[in-house]
């Protein structure tokens, strides 16, 4: 056997299959809602017959395609074994498929065909919920649909008009029948009392099945609808759990509105208050190759890791957290002891000084790193030499030094590559103080001008080499 799994993946999401299920669940339909009605209702005449058989002969042809064509080429899994066209197995597959799939009986039993549509059409929607809301409503009006058709099977079993029960054959026989059909199975009521014993138990089997079939869709609807709102009501109930804690503990309203900022720009951003909670449902393989997708091109910058093993980097990519800043909130202080690393997914970050924290040296945008130094520092951190915060909106990508050394453990390459990056940068912050004793007014000078080291490190360096 050839396993294809990429091509079954591609192809479980290729819209020309779910097209032609369209087209085969389009057929499908023509039968289910028009036997009926060609059952009960007077409406197939010789002359308009031909009309009929051209309809039932094209989804014929459809059903024929589908099993000569189509079918013969679909996949399947059996025992965790994939099975591709071509197989022994496959063909007594297909030979049992034709079997019990005949076009003459494909009209009733194609069932499968649309619940294939279903599942692919959810698939393939980013709301799927309003699907589902439509395919259930499409049950009611279906079930309302056989019970109009048996009603004025009924009728004419009785007689049109030989009771006040029965339809009395004026107007439309369908829209009518139809109305009979709502006010029974939602028990609105209002009807003319059954007469005869038959009139009776059709009656009572229509409450009975009205109540039954009313209360499976309402149901259906009610875990619709909030499987659809599922995700919205968590943050609802966190928002409200966390404002009734900061109330208890009379939190300040300044700090309790920023935490209400927080949550709803988080909730609208990202659809979700904490991705690593999604992302841990998933097997570990299928985490990196999301991480790998949206967050490699940012890393792969990133001069620290330049180097290193690729499989580290990849190890990287699972430990990173995403946060949100607010605008205002510092990221990181000066004198702070730095533990982390900070990659811009989303927004801008600014370095600020002055006595008031409001002069804005530089502005750090999206795609950026600023912090990898703290990684590499010995002992219990280095100090934060600037002061950074979030100029609006932020989401940082945050990779922990702690979750660095966990994987250095594997790597022993890469962190003796990343312990000489690390000296390079002791050497270089030496070289700096000596500068600073031999001259002492140009550093005064770019100090002024910069703030910090992050700023005038660049011209500092420029100036030592003159």
């Amino acid at each position: 056997i050839t396993f294809k799994p990429k091509q079954i993946l591609k192809k479980h999401m290729d819209l020309i299959y779910v097209l032609w299920l369209f087209c085969v669940v389009a057929a499908w339909n023509w039968n289910v809602w028009l036997i009926p009605i060609r059952w009960a209702f007077p409406y197939q005449t010789s002359e308009n017959l031909h009309l009929w058989l051209l309809m039932d002969y094209t989804c014929d042809l459809i059903y024929i395609a589908d099993i000569l064509v189509f079918q013969p080429r679909l996949q399947f899994v059996r025992g965790g074994d994939i099975v591709v066209s071509g197989t022994n197995e496959h063909i007594n597959f297909c030979l049992l498929s034709f079997d019990l799939n005949f076009f003459h009986l494909k009209r009733f039993i194609s069932y499968m065909a649309f619940f294939e549509f279903n599942d692919r059409m959810e698939a393939v929607m980013k709301k799927a919920y309003i699907y589902r809301v439509i395919r259930t409503s499409t049950y009611l009006l279906y079930s309302l649909h056989i019970n109009a058709c048996l009603f004025y099977w009924g009728s004419d079993y009785e007689g049109l008009g030989s009771t006040k029960w029965v339809y009395n054959g004026k107007g439309n026989a369908y829209i009518r029948c139809y109305y009979f059909a709502v006010k029974t199975l939602i028990t609105i009521g209002g009807l003319p009392d059954p007469t005869t014993v038959f009139e009776i138990c059709f009656q009572l089997i229509n409450y009975f099945v009205g109540v039954f079939a009313f209360s499976i869709m309402i149901g259906q609807m009610r875990d619709v609808v909030g499987a659809a709102t599922a995700g919205e009501n968590y943050y609802r109930a966190c928002m409200d759990s966390t404002v009734k804690y900061m109330n208890s503990y009379n939190i300040p309203g300044e700090v309790q509105n920023r935490i209400k900022t927080w949550y709803d720009y988080t909730w609208k951003s990202q659809g979700m208050l904490d991705e690593q909670e999604l992302l841990m449902q998933l097997p570990a393989k299928m985490r990196l190759d999301m991480a790998v997708d949206v967050n490699y091109t940012i890393v792969s910058k990133v001069a620290l890791f330049q180097g290193c093993d690729r499989q580290m980097v990849f190890d990287l990519l699972t430990r990173l957290k995403s946060v949100v800043y607010l605008p205002g909130d510092f990221v990181c202080k000066k004198g702070e002891i730095g533990r982390e690393m900070y990659i811009i997914k989303q927004g801008e970050v600014q370095v600020v000084g002055g006595p008031d924290l409001q002069t804005v040296f530089v502005t750090i945008r999206s795609g950026s790193v600023f912090g990898e130094i703290s990684l590499l520092a010995g002992g219990g951190g280095n100090r934060r030499t600037a002061n950074v915060k979030a100029h609006g909106f932020a989401n940082l990508f945050i990779l922990d030094k702690k979750d660095l050394a966990e994987i250095l453990v594997h790597y022993p390459e890469s962190q003796k590559l990343l312990r000489k990056k690390a000296n390079a940068v002791e050497q270089k912050s030496g070289d700096n103080k000596v500068f600073n004793v031999q001259h002492g007014s140009e550093l005064s000078q770019l100090k002024a001008s910069f703030g910090n080291r992050l700023i005038f490190q660049g011209k500092l360096l420029a100036l030592y080499s003159l």
